[in-house]
């Protein structure tokens, strides 16, 4: 929705579905920079602003595109409306600016939409409990459609993304880089957590909770024939009716967001690490790759971590203020590293994923300086220099690579 010319491209594309036969609600983001120019007013005007009425300021850019892509629908000849988070409603619970969806009240959205009708709906916006609008977080457009998708039972819920698909790596830096067909909700999930930028998380993590199918398109390309020309995220359990062969690895994920913290010599007692990470717990900074040292003389070890780099800061000042408390000695941090993630399903039924990993990037000289592991993904936070030779070689290493894409 970068301006008139994609929301008149955007409202041809909802023409073409009308004209397949089919009932249709479009989930709109802001205009491309909007947001970010409202927020910029916002700490204009208080740095420690107020975060209801930084609300009221950012849910604005969403309903200027719904408004404007309703009447551009309209002078196409399609009928359509638009309608507003509070009118709905979508309500919502939790903090402002990072509110979460309760439910959606879709009674007279269906009736309208049975009648024939578009409905135009601003993502990232909903009403509080005392009526106030509310805003999801940045990227709460996708977590909206979904919402949307699973409150009318749609059968799919297109999402439109400067990508044609999800692929098994950033094909910015691997050529053979390869699109999907299909993945799970569960490898999406995890991609999208280390770092893949395709959805956001949230959305994911409620397409696998409700059950919605969703497909990853792209908004540069002309609407086509082909119902499914996207990559679908689905349940594992429908890529297997598929009897599609599962591939060991889906995709290689690279993160440049952490920042690593290490906190030496911390008193070796129960307690001690609580004392840490309970405070960042508490001050809303999401902790991921965690390491205790074994401490030789049992009385004092490091404890290492990673936070989002935004957070650095304001992590480091929270634990120099528990200083006294914890008995530490000093905290090191490194904001120049890169987390490097494998993922897939397939890594339940086989062994030696890990073991791969570690050899391959050994083989380069790329030193692991943190690991973590989930059922279906490896992590190991490296120096952030190595890290498109990483990708590579470990997408590689898996047999991940395609054809190399024509000249």
């Amino acid at each position: 929705m970068a301006g008139m010319e994609r929301i008149r491209k955007v409202a041809a594309r909802v023409r073409h579905e009308v004209g397949r036969g089919n009932e249709v609600a479009v989930v709109v983001s802001a205009m491309a920079g909007e947001t970010d120019r409202l927020v910029g007013f916002c700490k204009e005007a208080s740095p420690l602003y107020d975060t209801a009425e930084y609300d009221v300021v950012v849910a604005s850019g969403e309903q200027v595109t719904s408004g404007l892509l309703a009447m551009t629908l309209k002078a196409m000849g399609v009928d359509a409306r638009s309608w507003l988070g509070w009118q709905l409603p979508v309500r919502t619970m939790g903090n402002h600016s990072k509110a979460r969806i309760h439910e959606i009240d879709t009674e007279a959205l269906l009736t309208a939409m049975g009648g024939g009708q578009v409905a135009v709906i601003p993502g990232f916006q909903g009403q509080m409990e005392d009526g106030r609008v509310s805003t999801l977080g940045r990227g709460g457009s996708d977590t909206s459609a979904v919402a949307v998708a699973a409150a009318i039972k749609a059968d799919r819920c297109d999402i439109y993304t400067d990508v044609d698909g999800v692929y098994t790596t950033d094909p910015r830096i691997v050529s053979r880089a390869r699109k999907l067909d299909r993945i799970t909700y569960e490898e999406m999930l995890e991609l999208a957590s280390v770092g893949s930028k395709v959805l956001q998380t949230r959305s994911v993590a409620l397409a696998m909770k409700e059950g919605v199918r969703v497909q990853v398109l792209s908004s540069f390309e002309e609407p086509g024939d082909d119902p499914e020309p996207g990559t679908m995220i689905v349940s594992e359990e429908e890529i297997e009716d598929k009897k599609m062969e599962r591939q060991l690895i889906t995709g290689i994920a690279h993160d440049k967001n952490d920042a690593k913290i290490i906190v030496t010599r911390v008193p070796d007692k129960p307690g001690a690490v609580a004392s840490i990470f309970g405070p960042l717990a508490e001050a809303s900074i999401n902790v991921d790759m965690i390491i205790q040292n074994d401490s030789k003389d049992k009385a004092e070890t490091d404890v290492t971590f990673t936070v989002p780099r935004a957070d650095l800061a304001r992590a480091v000042d929270i634990i120099e203020g528990l200083k006294a408390t914890i008995g530490f000695n000093r905290i090191i941090t490194d904001p120049e590293v890169a987390k490097i993630s494998v993922v897939g399903v397939g890594m339940r039924s086989h062994a030696g994923v890990a073991a791969l990993m570690f050899k391959t990037l050994a083989d380069r000289g790329i030193n692991i300086e943190a690991i973590s592991t989930s059922e279906i993904k490896v992590s190991v936070l490296i120096d952030e220099d190595e890290t498109e030779l990483a990708v590579r070689v470990l997408h590689t290493a898996y047999g991940l690579d395609g054809e190399q894409p024509a000249a």
